[in-house]
Protein backbone atom coordinates (compact mmCIF):
# COMPACT_ATOMS: atom_id res chain seq x y z
CA UNK A 1 0.00 0.00 0.00
CA UNK A 2 2.97 2.31 0.98
CA UNK A 3 4.65 1.79 -2.96
CA UNK A 4 1.33 2.60 -4.25
CA UNK A 5 0.68 5.81 -2.56
CA UNK A 6 4.62 6.84 -3.30
CA UNK A 7 4.06 6.21 -7.18
CA UNK A 8 1.15 8.18 -7.22
CA UNK A 9 2.25 10.84 -4.88
CA UNK A 10 5.06 10.43 -7.48
CA UNK A 11 2.97 10.84 -10.48
CA UNK A 12 1.14 13.78 -9.08
CA UNK A 13 4.09 15.53 -8.29
CA UNK A 14 5.85 15.07 -12.18
CA UNK A 15 2.80 16.51 -13.41
CA UNK A 16 2.60 19.12 -11.18
CA UNK A 17 6.19 19.97 -12.34
CA UNK A 18 5.09 19.34 -16.40
CA UNK A 19 2.16 21.94 -15.67
CA UNK A 20 3.85 24.58 -13.59
CA UNK A 21 6.98 24.75 -16.13
CA UNK A 22 4.22 24.90 -19.26
CA UNK A 23 2.19 27.65 -17.21
CA UNK A 24 5.79 29.32 -17.42
CA UNK A 25 6.09 28.61 -20.94
CA UNK A 26 3.02 29.95 -21.86
CA UNK A 27 3.47 32.96 -19.82
CA UNK A 28 4.04 35.84 -21.79
CA UNK A 29 1.57 34.65 -24.25
CA UNK A 30 -1.21 34.59 -21.75
CA UNK A 31 -0.50 38.28 -20.90
CA UNK A 32 0.46 39.51 -25.25
CA UNK A 33 4.25 40.48 -23.39
CA UNK A 34 6.59 38.96 -26.27
CA UNK A 35 9.83 38.44 -26.04
CA UNK A 36 11.23 41.41 -27.21
CA UNK A 37 8.84 43.43 -25.06
CA UNK A 38 10.84 41.31 -22.16
CA UNK A 39 14.51 42.37 -23.45
CA UNK A 40 13.38 45.72 -23.24
CA UNK A 41 12.52 45.63 -19.34
CA UNK A 42 15.68 44.01 -18.95
CA UNK A 43 17.64 46.43 -20.27
CA UNK A 44 15.68 49.12 -18.88
CA UNK A 45 16.17 47.81 -15.64
CA UNK A 46 20.05 47.74 -16.24
CA UNK A 47 19.91 51.23 -17.58
CA UNK A 48 17.93 52.29 -14.27
CA UNK A 49 20.99 50.80 -12.31
CA UNK A 50 23.42 52.79 -14.00
CA UNK A 51 21.55 56.20 -13.78
CA UNK A 52 20.59 55.43 -10.23
CA UNK A 53 23.30 53.17 -8.33
CA UNK A 54 26.60 53.43 -10.57
CA UNK A 55 26.24 57.10 -11.01
CA UNK A 56 27.19 57.02 -6.54
CA UNK A 57 30.54 55.17 -7.38
CA UNK A 58 31.15 58.62 -9.37
CA UNK A 59 30.97 60.69 -6.36
CA UNK A 60 34.24 61.14 -3.96
CA UNK A 61 34.35 58.39 -1.69
CA UNK A 62 31.62 56.33 -3.79
CA UNK A 63 33.66 53.37 -3.56
CA UNK A 64 36.08 54.31 -0.64
CA UNK A 65 32.74 54.98 1.42
CA UNK A 66 30.72 52.42 0.53
CA UNK A 67 31.24 48.54 2.03
CA UNK A 68 29.44 47.22 -0.98
CA UNK A 69 32.21 47.88 -3.49
CA UNK A 70 35.14 49.45 -1.43
CA UNK A 71 38.58 48.44 -2.95
CA UNK A 72 40.59 46.71 -0.81
CA UNK A 73 44.59 46.15 -1.04
CA UNK A 74 45.44 43.19 -2.94
CA UNK A 75 46.60 40.30 -1.28
CA UNK A 76 50.24 41.03 -2.09
CA UNK A 77 49.84 44.58 -0.83
CA UNK A 78 48.38 43.88 2.50
CA UNK A 79 51.70 42.70 3.95
CA UNK A 80 53.08 46.09 2.80
CA UNK A 81 50.21 47.62 4.86
CA UNK A 82 50.69 46.58 7.88
CA UNK A 83 54.63 46.80 7.36
CA UNK A 84 54.21 50.65 6.87
CA UNK A 85 52.11 50.53 10.24
CA UNK A 86 54.17 48.97 12.26
CA UNK A 87 57.02 51.61 11.53
CA UNK A 88 54.84 54.62 11.83
CA UNK A 89 53.45 55.26 8.56
CA UNK A 90 50.09 54.53 8.97
CA UNK A 91 48.95 57.67 7.33
CA UNK A 92 50.62 56.86 4.05
CA UNK A 93 49.51 53.02 3.94
CA UNK A 94 45.72 54.99 4.56
CA UNK A 95 46.48 57.80 1.23
CA UNK A 96 47.46 54.56 -0.56
CA UNK A 97 44.55 52.79 0.04
CA UNK A 98 42.28 55.95 -0.63
CA UNK A 99 43.45 56.76 -3.80
CA UNK A 100 42.76 53.41 -5.54
CA UNK A 101 39.05 54.36 -4.69
CA UNK A 102 39.79 57.39 -6.17
CA UNK A 103 40.90 56.06 -9.17
CA UNK A 104 37.89 53.64 -10.10
CA UNK A 105 35.26 56.93 -8.94
CA UNK A 106 37.31 58.79 -11.84
CA UNK A 107 37.49 56.01 -14.01
CA UNK A 108 33.62 55.23 -14.00
CA UNK A 109 32.94 58.93 -14.52
CA UNK A 110 34.72 58.59 -17.43
CA UNK A 111 33.20 55.29 -18.68
CA UNK A 112 29.88 55.23 -17.90
CA UNK A 113 28.80 55.69 -21.22
CA UNK A 114 30.80 52.58 -22.24
CA UNK A 115 28.24 50.36 -20.29
CA UNK A 116 25.32 52.65 -21.77
CA UNK A 117 26.39 51.32 -24.60
CA UNK A 118 26.90 47.64 -23.41
CA UNK A 119 23.59 47.56 -21.86
CA UNK A 120 21.69 49.08 -25.27
CA UNK A 121 23.92 46.55 -27.36
CA UNK A 122 22.93 43.89 -25.41
CA UNK A 123 20.93 41.05 -26.77
CA UNK A 124 18.75 39.13 -24.47
CA UNK A 125 17.92 35.32 -26.76
CA UNK A 126 16.28 33.82 -23.75
CA UNK A 127 14.34 36.85 -21.65
CA UNK A 128 11.87 34.81 -20.28
CA UNK A 129 14.18 33.15 -18.36
CA UNK A 130 16.07 35.81 -17.53
CA UNK A 131 12.86 37.54 -16.10
CA UNK A 132 12.14 34.55 -13.55
CA UNK A 133 15.35 34.22 -12.66
CA UNK A 134 17.12 35.14 -9.76
CA UNK A 135 17.62 38.72 -7.98
CA UNK A 136 20.68 39.74 -10.16
CA UNK A 137 19.73 37.38 -13.71
CA UNK A 138 20.03 40.08 -15.83
CA UNK A 139 22.69 41.66 -14.58
CA UNK A 140 24.71 38.20 -14.21
CA UNK A 141 23.55 37.89 -18.07
CA UNK A 142 25.15 41.85 -18.71
CA UNK A 143 27.83 40.68 -16.46
CA UNK A 144 28.65 37.57 -18.78
CA UNK A 145 28.75 39.07 -22.36
CA UNK A 146 30.56 41.79 -21.81
CA UNK A 147 32.84 42.02 -18.85
CA UNK A 148 35.69 40.93 -21.14
CA UNK A 149 35.04 43.71 -24.30
CA UNK A 150 34.51 45.82 -20.63
CA UNK A 151 37.66 45.61 -19.14
CA UNK A 152 39.28 45.75 -22.18
CA UNK A 153 38.19 49.75 -22.97
CA UNK A 154 38.11 50.25 -19.11
CA UNK A 155 41.57 48.96 -18.12
CA UNK A 156 43.53 52.40 -20.39
CA UNK A 157 40.55 54.67 -18.42
CA UNK A 158 41.66 53.43 -15.25
CA UNK A 159 45.64 53.54 -15.63
CA UNK A 160 44.33 57.20 -17.22
CA UNK A 161 42.67 58.09 -14.01
CA UNK A 162 45.80 56.91 -11.69
CA UNK A 163 47.92 59.61 -13.27
CA UNK A 164 44.76 62.13 -12.72
CA UNK A 165 44.26 61.62 -9.04
CA UNK A 166 48.13 60.88 -8.34
CA UNK A 167 47.71 57.44 -7.02
CA UNK A 168 50.66 56.43 -9.75
CA UNK A 169 52.92 58.55 -7.58
CA UNK A 170 51.70 57.74 -4.61
CA UNK A 171 51.78 54.13 -4.77
CA UNK A 172 55.70 54.67 -6.20
CA UNK A 173 56.44 56.13 -3.17
CA UNK A 174 55.00 53.68 -0.93
CA UNK A 175 56.80 50.59 -3.18
CA UNK A 176 59.79 52.03 -2.79
CA UNK A 177 59.97 52.97 0.58
CA UNK A 178 58.45 49.29 1.40
CA UNK A 179 60.93 47.96 -0.79
CA UNK A 180 63.85 50.02 1.20
CA UNK A 181 62.83 48.19 4.51
CA UNK A 182 65.66 45.47 4.89
CA UNK A 183 64.75 42.14 4.64
CA UNK A 184 61.31 42.29 2.97
CA UNK A 185 60.94 40.66 0.01
CA UNK A 186 60.30 43.54 -3.10
CA UNK A 187 57.37 44.00 -4.51
CA UNK A 188 55.70 44.80 -7.88
CA UNK A 189 52.01 44.71 -8.30
CA UNK A 190 50.23 45.86 -11.65
CA UNK A 191 47.87 48.06 -9.38
CA UNK A 192 46.43 48.97 -13.02
CA UNK A 193 44.86 45.50 -13.88
CA UNK A 194 43.55 44.94 -10.12
CA UNK A 195 42.00 47.83 -9.73
CA UNK A 196 40.22 47.68 -13.12
CA UNK A 197 38.84 44.14 -12.01
CA UNK A 198 37.89 45.93 -8.60
CA UNK A 199 35.94 48.61 -10.46
CA UNK A 200 34.05 46.54 -13.14
CA UNK A 201 32.84 44.18 -9.83
CA UNK A 202 31.46 47.10 -8.10
CA UNK A 203 29.88 48.56 -10.93
CA UNK A 204 27.95 45.50 -11.36
CA UNK A 205 27.37 45.23 -7.90
CA UNK A 206 25.59 48.24 -8.04
CA UNK A 207 23.32 47.81 -11.29
CA UNK A 208 22.56 44.34 -9.31
CA UNK A 209 21.16 46.15 -6.41
CA UNK A 210 18.61 48.30 -8.82
CA UNK A 211 17.56 45.34 -10.91
CA UNK A 212 17.41 42.89 -6.86
CA UNK A 213 15.02 46.91 -6.22
CA UNK A 214 12.74 46.85 -9.38
CA UNK A 215 12.02 42.80 -8.76
CA UNK A 216 10.97 42.88 -5.09
CA UNK A 217 9.52 46.39 -4.88
CA UNK A 218 6.45 47.61 -6.44
CA UNK A 219 7.35 51.26 -6.28
CA UNK A 220 10.96 50.82 -7.67
CA UNK A 221 8.85 50.17 -11.08
CA UNK A 222 8.40 53.66 -12.16
CA UNK A 223 7.73 53.04 -15.57
CA UNK A 224 4.71 51.50 -17.48
CA UNK A 225 7.13 49.08 -18.66
CA UNK A 226 8.87 47.84 -15.97
CA UNK A 227 5.56 47.31 -14.30
CA UNK A 228 3.98 45.33 -16.92
CA UNK A 229 7.46 43.41 -17.84
CA UNK A 230 7.97 42.44 -13.93
CA UNK A 231 4.51 41.67 -13.19
CA UNK A 232 5.64 38.74 -14.67
CA UNK A 233 7.74 37.64 -11.98
CA UNK A 234 5.65 38.45 -8.81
Amino acid sequence: MKKRITLVLSIFMLISCAELQGVINELPNQTGIDNNTIASGLRQALDFGIDKQVTKLTQEDGFYKNQLVKILLPEELQKVDRTLRDIGLGSLADEGLKVMNRAAEDAVKEATPIFVDAVRGITFNDAKNILLGNDRAATSYLEGRTRQALYAKFNPVIQNSFSKVGADQIWTNIINQYNAIPFVNQVNPDLTDYVTGEALDGVFTMISVEEKNIRTKINSRTTNLLRQVFALQD
